[in-house]
């Protein structure tokens, strides 16, 4: 299956997902990002039908529960939505290293574009008059997006093609540049990490993605360079980084239900008024940190000050990143 299509068929799921009407294929032409076409030309509007009936062949086929029915007595076309009720999960109950697994691929999907693609889908429902419950979709718990440098590595990495970026590292005010042959971007203890050959030191060298400063600029021609067979990344960055001693205890309110990521690292769980109350112990804030701002509202960092210092500096770090530029008067 191709990527587009791959995109299209999980943009068409959560569509449906997301309001309990009945959709008719027109709606869903007008909504779901692959199914554009001109409904005046036959020759267009038969390529969407068949388009979209081999769609719905291939939900039905990988067991996703599409219904076929009418919202009232007086629709003469039919519509079309996912049974909730058959469609949703039992608890699943996940080891350490599986969860971290889903939530790296959660983060990736939110950045590769489904997640945009999905949201502006939802909002032509809501400008079409359908009732939207954001609950209802894949149940994905909301999570910071990925550095910027990702986007601009994994592709230099892909491309095969050497790069030129300023990094920061703590013990040094200024920044320094790197010239780097990327291997490969992984996640490692919460954070991303690109591996790669260092042109200046002639060596593997790994860099945090969090401490480079600005843009990552591609040099040279594709195909500049051949990783390693054998280089295992993770293991790689493992080295580099070293044990991490938990010696902290934090504090986290988390609200009902929610959290689920913080909620596996708590050696202890109280329900309280405000929520529930998480005791985590860790090693670095920073990290700790990111998991907690990916939370929102979801959750909030009650001590120890270090933490709460570095949770309001990677929140104040996102606005900036992404505040919108103002508009000239």
């Amino acid at each position: 299956m191709s990527r587009t299509r791959t995109e299209r068929l999980v943009n068409l799921v959560i569509c449906l997902l997301s309001t309990r009407r009945f959709l008719t294929a027109a709606q869903i032409a007008l909504t779901v990002p692959g199914y554009e076409h001109d409904p005046s030309d036959p020759r267009d509007h038969e390529a969407f039908q068949r388009k979209f009936e081999r769609d719905k062949a291939e939900l039905r086929e990988l067991g996703v529960p599409l219904e076929t029915g009418t919202a009232s007595i007086f629709d003469q076309e039919p519509g079309y939505r996912i049974a909730q009720r058959e469609y949703a999960l039992p608890d699943i109950l996940l080891e350490p290293d599986e969860a971290a697994a889903v939530g790296i691929a959660a983060r990736l999907w939110q950045h590769a574009g489904l997640a945009a693609a999905a949201s502006s889908g939802l909002a032509k429902l809501r400008a079409a008059g359908v009732e939207v419950d954001p609950q209802a979709t894949l149940g994905v718990e909301p999570v910071v997006t990925v550095d910027p440098a990702f986007g601009p590595l994994t592709s230099a990495a892909r491309d095969r093609r050497a790069v030129t970026f300023k990094y920061r590292v703590p013990e040094v005010d200024e920044p320094s540049v790197r010239r780097l042959e990327p291997w490969g971007v992984v996640c490692w203890r919460g954070r991303w990490y690109v591996v790669g050959h260092d042109r200046d030191r002639n060596a593997a060298r790994c860099f945090r993605l969090s401490r480079i400063v600005g843009d990552v600029k591609a040099t040279g021609r594709p195909g500049a360079f051949t990783p390693p067979e054998d280089a295992d990344l993770i293991k790689h960055v493992a080295v580099s980084s070293g044990p991490i001693a938990r010696t902290g205890r934090a504090t986290v309110t988390v609200r009902p239900g929610r959290a689920a990521g913080l909620r596996r690292l708590a050696s202890e769980i109280v329900p309280g008024p405000e929520g529930d109350r998480l005791t985590i112990s860790y090693g670095d804030p920073e990290w700790l940190a990111s998991r907690i701002a990916g939370y929102g509202p979801d959750a909030r960092a009650d001590g120890p000050p270090e933490l709460r210092d570095a949770v309001i500096q990677h929140l104040k770090e996102l606005v900036t990143r992404y505040e919108l530029p103002a508009v000239a008067r």
